[in-house]
């Protein structure tokens, strides 16, 4: 994966509902390979509480194996972490320190528009149409 890529993903989960999520992570020290938080720590850190379907249903905690998945799941892949246990019942979770995300875009399974849909400001005028290929170049710009 480019470095860029790399960056324009940590980039767009920084800016995220779930960024705190990923700067926390994002200290944990290189030697650490493991992160065990409960639910309760995990609010603590977000500042809002998870979604009821966090505590309800198991796929709420996947990691991401191609870009139809989740803003949350992006948050930890992005920081290089991955969840690796889950027990709904007792409201705790485990983080593994890897690096799926090369994985990912290295497969070309990545849609930047579909993980991080752009910002819609609001109708274009009437009779205007653009789209992203012809806004810029193929050199990116």
């Amino acid at each position: 994966m480019s470095e860029k890529l790399t960056r324009l993903i940590q980039n767009a989960v920084a800016r995220g509902k779930y960024a705190a999520l990923y700067r926390y992570l994002e200290t944990i020290p290189a030697q650490k390979n493991e992160w065990g938080v409960s639910f309760a720590e995990l609010e603590t850190i977000l500042g809002f509480s998870l979604p009821e379907s966090a505590r309800l249903h198991r796929p709420w905690w996947a990691n991401q194996k191609s870009s139809n998945g989740h803003s949350h799941a992006w948050a930890w892949q992005a920081a290089g972490w991955a969840t690796s246990s889950v027990e709904l019942d007792k409201e705790k979770l485990v983080f593994r320190r890897v690096n799926p995300l090369v994985s990912i875009v290295a497969q070309g399974q990545i849609d930047l528009d579909a993980v991080f849909p752009p910002h819609r400001a609001g109708p274009w005028p009437e009779g205007i149409t653009l789209s992203r290929e012809e806004i810029y170049s193929d050199s990116g710009r």
